[in-house]
């Protein structure tokens, strides 16, 4: 029954995405505002993020970039579809990439491209997979027909290749060294195994050191890449590589992405995704900052 319900929903996800564009992203709007109403433990989730990262704003204010940021994650989620299952022509219509010749003149040499996770992530990289084929890592979804959709999606252009993230970064390092891109998402909290513990907005916070790691075993360039979504559709901006990155200290090139992320959030704090639990793990002896769910 659960599978059956599943596919209904996805069926109509992807109705919904053939709707002409403002008014998918109006529904989209409407439907986030909703959901923050009715999803408290992540709107508890948010603003606990909120509060640590920006102390130095009213209550109010990060409440207003909360509310914003449900806003924007539904549309998000429902657009994905258009780039899941949506005509090509649709998708470039949509996605503008911005700098793209810092990517093209590496090509063929190892590379990381440093997506921070932004809410219009997927777009841009579904759009960026049209034209620049690259190895990628997911975590795979508790629903079976999501994640199918999901890994249908995400390989639909020649060359994206898709890795669970369990698989480790053994095939990843083969597939960079190959000279194939890695679109790699430096900022979630994975818990403490292959973690550091070093400042994101002044807050000790878990941090894979996989792009210091990776970049030192491949000789890789970091180029970041950070997306955003707009009235009209979505923006995807490529930045100049790191300069002497990694160097020799794993915890200060960490620290780096986490700077460097912080700059691009103050920009547009509304599209960062606080509904991830970004300080769960702990340096020992520290409670966890999040209410029970």
């Amino acid at each position: 029954m659960r599978r059956w319900v599943s596919r209904a929903l996805l069926a109509l996800l992807k109705a919904l995405s053939r709707l002409p564009y403002p008014l998918l992203a109006a529904i989209g709007r409407g439907l986030g505002t909703l959901a923050w109403w009715l999803a408290a433990p992540r709107r508890r989730v948010a603003l606990t993020n909120l509060r640590m990262c920006f102390p130095e704003l009213a209550e109010s204010q990060r409440r207003a970039i909360a509310r914003d940021h449900f806003r924007f994650f539904v549309r998000s989620f429902l657009e994905r579809f258009i780039f899941w299952f949506g005509p090509p022509q649709r998708i470039r219509a949509l996605v503008r990439i911005e700098n793209f010749d810092i990517v093209r003149a590496r090509l063929g040499r190892p590379l990381i491209i440093l997506a921070p996770h932004f809410v219009a992530i997927d777009g841009c990289g579904m759009r960026l997979a049209m034209d620049t084929p690259f190895v990628t890592v997911y975590a795979r979804q508790k629903d079976p027909v999501l994640n199918e959709a999901m890994l249908q999606g995400r390989t639909r252009f020649p060359g994206a290749v898709v890795l669970a993230r369990q698989a480790g970064l053994r095939s990843v390092v083969r597939h960079v060294r190959d000279g194939l891109p890695f679109y790699f998402l430096p900022d979630m909290d994975l818990g403490a195994r292959d973690a550091i513990f070093v400042p994101f907005f002044g807050v000790p916070a878990a941090t894979v050191t996989s792009t210091a790691r990776l970049a030192r075993l491949t000789g890789a360039a970091v180029v970041p890449f950070v997306t955003r979504m707009t009235d009209t559709g979505y923006v995807g901006r490529f930045y100049p590589p790191l300069d002497d990155f990694p160097g020799d200290d794993v915890a200060a090139a960490t620290r780096r992405v986490n700077a460097f992320i912080e700059e691009r959030v103050r920009e547009m704090p509304a599209q960062y995704l606080w509904t991830h639990k970004r300080f769960k793990t702990r340096p020992p002896g520290e409670p966890s900052p999040y209410r029970k769910d």
